[in-house]
């Protein structure tokens, strides 16, 4: 029922003595849940021994007093998890603990490894038993920490030196050991990371919304290739590889916040400018504008602030419906929409409509959503994305299935109209959503509108060459990540 791109993971982590850090990261997993609804998890060190609390659901449903008050050190680290690796288990709820001899670390991850299969073959592990690309990674590190002890037996700078070079694909992470914070981004940073100050510590997360929440000061993003290492002596810094930024353009277009930054743009407001540049790409003779929600609600303001066309609501949201695990009998599986939408009849009625939405990746719910209205009597629809047709699979933390299950893999913008039932369709064209993003165009991945990786994709995961571009034809997804 749900036809949304799968969220990427959010990542959140503390330096901060003196201060509860296990409520700090509480409150910015918190602003961090839109990135991931399945698992929560924190860990914590006093300098002697790291806790790791993780379990299935929602942040408040995971944590509350009783569970935070015994959590007491100077440094965190927090995860909220969207499965696009593994299955949605306890086992696989993140950070992910590993103990070396006296020592052990944590780590939570943002993002997909491309050769987990290859890594785990190499590790000698069984891929029928491997629960995530997290895990993989846990274990690489483990390995070299024991293998290379250092002074103090808990530094995790050394492995981590070793093992990054080796990793391929997305993975923004935060880890921990007894006495250090580090973040790290891959070489194409394809997932954010944004580090923050705070009254006496440091913060790491995966949104400036996450700083936000607990009153940290945005410094700045992490940069690709970069490792920042936060303890009692400051803030350090080491690049490990040649940077090539990728940040996935999904991110300004439906992942994050509308109140974060990214490359230095406000969201919201470059989520108005792509409606903006859609109005002036494809007009429409209307009688309202309105958005799908609540995703589609800034692009619809920038496109009636453009068009002319009075801005309206036809659609009310139910907001305390989230994934739903019951499964509908075929009579009841009309009701799919309805339980997140319902329309405003009065608004609806009689009137030509611009409805406008960020995205339509299987387009179940677009087309429930254009015969709703039709039902409620609007006399035409006129559906605009603020985005490019979503045509290929993502390999890099992004949850899109196969893509046979992609409805603008192999249809035409006028058949999938026709499928859709709407009167016309507009896609926002590439340049135009870079150009409304403020950011330079070779700054993103955009793979999955144009089928062009940054990142090789191994033949385990995307089946034989097409021949459009050489992008390969997934038909399969991935050992995918958190």
């Amino acid at each position: 029922m749900d036809d949304r791109i799968g969220e990427a993971c959010g990542v959140f982590g503390v330096y901060a003595p003196g201060q509860p850090v296990a409520k700090l990261t509480y409150f910015g997993l918190f602003a961090l849940q839109h990135r991931g609804q399945e698992s929560a998890g924190i860990a914590v060190s006093d300098g002697q021994t790291i806790t790791v609390v993780k379990d299935m659901g929602l942040v408040a449903q995971v944590f509350d007093e009783r569970r935070l008050a015994p959590l007491e050190g100077h440094l965190a680290i927090g995860q909220v998890r969207y499965s696009t690796t593994g299955k949605s288990t306890w086992r696989n709820a993140q950070p992910v603990y590993r103990s070396t001899g006296d020592a052990g670390f944590a780590l939570g991850h943002n993002g997909n490894l491309t050769n987990t299969i290859e890594l785990a073959e190499e590790l000698g592990l069984d891929l029928n038993t491997i629960g995530s690309d997290s895990d993989v990674m846990g274990e690489l590190l483990a390995r070299e920490y024991s293998d290379e002890p250092r002074s103090d037996g808990r530094d995790l700078e050394g492995p981590l030196e070793q093992v990054l070079p080796r990793l391929r694909g997305a993975f923004s992470l935060v880890l921990m050991d007894d006495a250090r914070l580090i973040g790290v981004r891959d070489p194409n940073g394809f997932r954010p990371l944004v580090l923050g100050r705070l009254e006496g510590g440091w913060v790491l997360a995966s949104e400036t919304a996450g700083l936000d929440i607990v009153g940290a000061v945005p410094v700045r993003e992490i940069e690709p290739a970069e490792m920042i290492v936060i303890d009692a002596s400051g803030v350090r810094s080491k690049r490990y590889a040649e940077p090539d930024p990728k940040l996935c353009l999904f991110e300004f277009v439906y992942f994050a916040r509308p109140d974060s930054e990214l490359y230095g743009q406000n969201v919201h407001a470059a989520r108005q400018r792509m409606g903006e540049e859609l109005a002036r790409q494809a007009p429409a003779k209307a009688d309202m504008v309105m958005p799908v929600p609540e995703s589609g609600v800034p692009a619809a303001q920038g496109f009636a602030r453009e068009s002319g066309v009075p801005y309206g609501d036809g659609l009310v949201k139910n907001r305390y419906v989230g994934r739903t695990f019951i499964a509908p009998t075929q009579q009841l599986r009309g009701m799919g929409v309805r339980l997140k939408l319902n329309p405003l009849v009065e608004n609806i009625a009689g009137k030509r409509l611009v409805v406008v939405d960020d995205s339509i990746v299987r387009g179940t719910t677009t087309r429930q959503i254009v015969q709703m209205l039709r039902e409620a009597g609007a006399s035409e629809v006129h559906l605009r994305v603020s985005s490019p047709p979503y045509r290929w699979p993502c390999f890099y933390g992004m949850d899109t299935g196969r893509r046979s299950e992609l409805l603008a893999a192999d249809m035409s913008v006028g058949e999938i109209r026709n499928y859709l039932g709407a009167d016309s369709l507009a896609y926002l064209e590439l340049p135009r959503l870079v150009a409304a993003t403020g950011a330079s165009s070779t700054a993103f991945c955009h793979a999955c509108l144009t089928g062009k990786y940054p990142v090789p994709i191994v033949e385990e995961l995307a089946g034989e060459p097409n021949s459009q571009d050489g992008a390969p034809d997934a038909t399969e997804q991935p050992l995918r990540s958190s």
